[in-house]
């Protein structure tokens, strides 16, 4: 059964044995970034943090809720994420209906997913206070996570749970984002949404149109929605579709007190507002996921004219830096649910790691069925060319029969089968948007390394070399004599 709310999910982290409560009170400015980061780099993620006492708030804050492999799968109600890829697959493999038969047999799956299309309700949790005539940010536990961040003049307080409502202006399409919010004073925040972005597709066609633009910004929901927020969807996906089919429950949604936006219900908090189009401020910097601080440089700028909320409001938040950090695991989410959507275009596609280190656009490696010469190449220049893969820096492709999640084994594998004239292949195109190495933003150069066997068309012209593997029979003798050993 789906999580009614964010805090249906805190309860059931506590009853695991998954929560730590932290009664002491902290302050919001770095001193709760040191804690979680501290307990992100422990063991297996360590606990979510529940803060109690949050100075200049009344309200608690949480963080590292996703931070592990266990509360990930549980945060999706699976035992595992794979199993999530496994009900996309069954989906995407259903083959044409030949004949009126065969339709029939499709109805119940097709009316299955239309029960997760959001649902419109006219109260809601998040709108038991509403704050119209003066709202200010500043009454909530917003945080300040690395020294570095912000502007002189302001607090350096960013959301960096934040889920971004807007619509497109032409179709009316809702979506959904995560994009950082940077707080310049109660009521004005940056809004850090790349171009790359939907969001700041629907910007640019009210610019065009010199139209207001308005947009909400929620905090806090039941995990699937959080989740469904960050993930690289297609712009013709609504999120909240996507988080239904997640929950297995449609997501209530419900109309903004002060425009069209649809939020959904069981937020924590809602920020309404807009943004004026053309009118833009310096963002940042900001201590990245990536390691490093993104720059300082011009984004929109929200004005928030209405605040609503909880009345016993909980806080989520997120901290990001080096990793490993709780994002970490959400992108390992995205790597096992999203990887049904890749074999549609690349069925011969056996695994995919996006190993944490490389923070998710810089390093991917991928297993293959090859069935032809130049195979591994035909895959690197088209995941290249496959959505919000087309940031990969480094793309190394390997044989079916090597363990993608097994990086020891894998390194020794490619290292061994690589021949650095024969095997590269390097492109020009587009990079992320927090990439600090290319000469250019957003631009730069990126590489592919087949790691396959070679054959002859390949330029192979000797022998490939069988793997040592030792015999079946000898390793069933040592396992029914390991205890005579002495082990």
């Amino acid at each position: 059964m789906a999580y009614k709310d964010l805090r249906a999910f805190i309860e059931l982290l506590e009853k695991k044995g998954e929560l730590h409560r932290i009664a002491a009170e902290v302050d919001p400015i770095l001193e709760i970034t040191e804690i979680t980061d501290r307990m992100c780099k422990s063991p297996g993620g360590g606990k979510a943090l529940f803060f109690e006492k949050v100075k200049g708030s009344r309200f608690p804050v949480v963080t590292n809720i996703f931070g592990s492999f266990e509360r990930m799968a549980m945060s999706l109600e699976v035992e595992k994420l794979d199993d999530i890829a496994s009900r996309i697959e069954d989906l995407l493999n259903q083959a044409p209906p030949k004949n009126i038969f065969e339709k029939l047999a499709m109805l119940p799956k097709l009316i299955e997913f239309s029960k997760y299309l959001p649902k419109k309700v006219k109260t809601a949790p998040c709108q038991e206070v509403i704050e119209k005539d003066d709202p200010d940010l500043g009454l909530f536990p917003i945080i300040k996570c690395w020294p570095g961040d912000g502007q002189p003049g302001d607090e350096g307080r960013f959301i960096t749970f934040p889920m971004v409502f807007t619509k497109d202006p032409e179709t009316g399409r809702p979506n959904c984002g995560m994009y950082r919010i940077h707080i310049y004073d109660k009521n004005t925040t940056g809004m850090h949404w790349h171009i790359h972005k939907d969001g700041a597709r629907h910007y640019d066609k009210y610019v065009k149109t010199g139209s207001r633009m308005p947009a909400a910004i929620a905090v806090g929901s039941d995990p699937s929605v959080i989740y469904a927020s960050s993930a690289p969807l297609p712009e013709a996906i609504d999120e909240m579709l996507f988080a239904g089919f997640l929950r297995r429950s449609p997501v209530e949604m419900v109309k903004c007190i002060t425009s069209d936006i649809e939020v959904p219900a069981n937020c924590e908090m809602v920020i309404e507002g807009y943004l004026d189009p053309g009118e833009s401020r310096i963002e940042g910097p900001f201590g990245d996921h990536t390691g490093f601080y993104s720059p300082a440089e011009p984004y929109p700028v929200f004005h928030a004219t209405c605040i609503t909320h909880r009345k016993d409001m909980v806080y989520p938040a997120t901290i990001v830096g080096k990793p490993p950090m709780e994002d970490c695991y959400m992108g390992k989410a995205t790597e096992r649910i999203f990887l049904p959507l890749i074999r549609l275009d690349f069925p011969e596609i056996r695994d995919i790691n996006l190993p944490m280190e490389g923070v998710f656009h810089n390093f991917v490696i991928i297993s293959i069925k090859k069935s032809y010469p130049g195979h591994a190449k035909k895959i690197i220049n088209g995941i290249w060319g496959k959505g919000q893969m087309m940031f990969a820096k480094l793309i190394i492709v390997v044989d079916d029969d090597v363990d993608v999640q097994d990086l020891s084994y894998t390194a020794w594998r490619v290292l061994n089968n690589v021949d650095w004239k024969r095997d590269t292949v390097f492109a020009d195109g587009p990079l992320d948007a927090l990439d600090h190495a290319a000469n250019w933003p957003r631009y730069g150069s990126k590489m592919g390394i087949d790691a396959t066997r070679k054959t002859k068309e390949e330029g192979m012209m000797r022998e490939w070399p069988d793997e040592i593997f030792m015999s079946e029979e000898i390793k069933k003798l040592v396992d029914k004599r390991w205890k005579e050993y002495g082990f």
